[in-house]
């Protein structure tokens, strides 16, 4: 049976999603829980998520899934209520589970995604700055001019390859679809960067930000941001912004009965393209 579970954390003490020998991850805290509560042996649980966060980076709306026998679940809807309630009981607080039930036929938290949707807020001026909400907003010395940072995220949806603006890694692709990339201000007056791609590469997003800041303060005109996307290798004059303003906010899947479909296109796509990078 194959399990989908949606939750949240606050990545400030953790070193990332994925798993690394020693350290802190929310995929081994996670599979720790479930393996705890499931009562199955070290090892035998593979927790695959939607968006494979960095350290530090936060997450609202994140999605995984998981592969366990038949006979060790029961399906009915209050059975997996105890059962997400029995994993909070073991995961620390900054991790919470929000819900886990039997994914859908063809169901796959990574492939099977339409789009991820992350934010990332600044505080701006003095009087915005909360200490209650330092953990997930950055604090930023200079006022930021959002039309200008708008314009020059517009130059950047696309497909495109975003080389300029991630981290290489070795037989994996940088080419991706930005679908979407603006600057408001929420309610206190804090700006927001709404960012929405079919995936995201290595420290793109925040390098994306730290790009379109630079304009923002005037230190770059709004051409630049296109500039630097053509020139496709880094630039010294981006800024990779700190992790903890960054929050992923929402994944998308398409209808139940396209779901099979698309992670078979989207497996393909990918593994064609890294081939070729």
């Amino acid at each position: 049976m194959r399990l989908r579970i949606d939750l949240a954390y606050d990545g400030t003490d953790f070193k990332g999603w994925a798993t690394q020998p020693g350290l802190r991850t929310v995929q081994a805290d996670l599979t720790a829980a479930l393996t705890t509560v499931l009562r199955v042996p070290d090892g035998s649980l593979m927790v695959t998520v939607a968006g494979r966060t960095d350290a530090g980076v936060h997450a609202r709306g994140q999605v995984a899934h998981v592969d366990v026998p038949d006979d060790l679940v029961a399906v009915a809807p209050d059975q997996m209520y105890r059962l997400g309630r029995r994993i909070n009981g073991v995961l620390d607080r900054d991790v919470r589970v929000h819900r886990i039930g039997p994914a859908p036929d063809g169901f796959d938290a990574r492939y099977g995604a339409l789009w991820r949707r992350y934010g990332y807020r600044i505080a701006d001026a003095p009087a915005l700055i909360d200490p209650l909400r330092r953990r997930e907003v950055l604090r930023w010395g200079r006022h930021l001019d959002g039309d200008a940072m708008n314009e020059a995220s517009a130059q950047l949806i696309g497909l495109h390859d975003f080389a300029a603006f991630c981290k290489k890694r070795e037989g994996a692709t940088t080419i991706r679809t930005l679908l979407a990339f603006d600057w408001r201000r929420d309610e206190s007056g804090i700006l927001v960067g709404h960012v929405r791609a079919d995936a995201f590469c290595h420290s793109m997003v925040r390098a994306l930000v730290g790009c379109v800041v630079a304009v923002g303060e005037g230190r770059r005109p709004v051409p630049w941001a296109a500039e630097v996307l053509t020139g496709r290798k880094r630039d010294q004059g981006v800024t990779v912004v700190p992790a903890h303003g960054l929050v992923l906010e929402e994944v998308r899947y398409p209808a139940d009965g396209e779901l099979a479909a698309r992670a078979k296109l989207t497996a393909a796509r990918r593994t064609s393209i890294e081939a070729t990078s």
